[in-house]
């Protein structure tokens, strides 16, 4: 069962800048609402496999809220269904603990709301920068929330925005191995203990490759 209600949205408002605003800062960031999902956040304990899962359900709640759609995000179960009908999954995948990467979530995206993605492809941590404007465009012409992950950095996560100042770039990430009910966790705490914070791209593995997924729905 859904808790959506109790789920926090827009838990990126109010996270300070890394930069003061200065000549050469650059920041783009999502328009529009999403919410925060997270490990467990719907009674279902998906520690240690379910955070690409979670970063789908923030993305697709902020289609959701774009479109005015009533429904709730999918369901872990229905993500798994949904991918063994595309027939991208075996059908022991649905009730499996099977991890899910980019390339499903863009899959899940134009499934569930018919939603193209953009699947942008970082050969290594240490080339981050090369990609920093094309994030930068994503922001500024569509607003939609992205999802990055990687393989020995294989953790998921929502990208909420980037900037760039005198002393580097960042993205705002939202992580969504927070484990606990919707509604446990407060706005502050989630920004004291990092759980929607900005990170400098040398603080990500510099020998991980990384895959964005960049949802191609303008913000209303």
């Amino acid at each position: 069962m859904h808790h959506s209600n109790e789920l926090l949205r827009n838990v990126h408002q109010g996270v300070p800048f890394p930069e003061p605003e200065s000549g050469i800062c650059r920041r783009s960031l999502i328009r529009g609402d999403c919410l925060y999902y997270h490990y467990g956040c719907d009674g279902l304990d998906d520690r240690g496999w379910g955070c690409g899962y979670r970063t789908l359900q923030t993305l697709s709640s902020w289609m959701r809220l774009q479109t005015s759609d009533e429904n709730t995000p999918p369901t872990l179960r229905e993500i798994q269904e949904a991918l063994v009908k595309t027939e991208d999954k075996p059908a022991s995948f649905v009730g499996s603990r099977g991890w899910i990467v980019s390339f499903e979530i863009a899959l899940c995206l134009d499934s569930f709301h018919q939603v193209p993605c953009k699947i942008v492809h970082v050969r290594r941590g240490a080339e981050l920068q090369n990609q920093i404007a094309e994030l930068h465009g994503h922001f500024d012409r569509f607003g939609s929330p992205a999802m990055m992950g990687g393989d020995s950095d294989n953790a998921s996560r929502a990208i909420l925005g980037v900037c760039s100042g005198e002393r580097g770039h960042y993205l705002l990430v939202l992580d969504p191995h927070y484990f606990g009910a919707g509604g446990s966790l407060k706005k502050e705490t989630a920004h004291a203990e990092g759980w929607v914070s900005w990170r400098e791209i040398d603080s990500f593995d510099q020998g991980s490759f990384y895959n964005f997924c960049l949802p191609q729905l303008a913000a209303k």
